[in-house]
């Protein structure tokens, strides 16, 4: 499992975001989220850079955590 901090990640509808995001790189991937935390814990078979470089793109820069 690999674990994003993603300071952006602040409502519901971020979360939202940020699962459509993984979940388009890989269907069945389990994510956990932290809200107080801002942070996800990922266990997907895409590639961590690949979940790092999608979520940037979709407007929440996440960085290793």
């Amino acid at each position: 499992m690999t674990t994003f901090s993603i300071p952006d990640m602040s409502c519901v509808h971020c979360k939202a975001t940020v699962e459509q995001t993984i979940h388009a790189l890989d269907p069945a991937a389990e994510i956990e989220f932290d809200m107080a935390a801002r942070r996800i814990s990922v266990k997907s078979s895409a590639e961590a850079a690949r979940v790092q470089a999608a979520l940037a793109e979709a407007g929440y820069p996440a960085t290793p955590a």
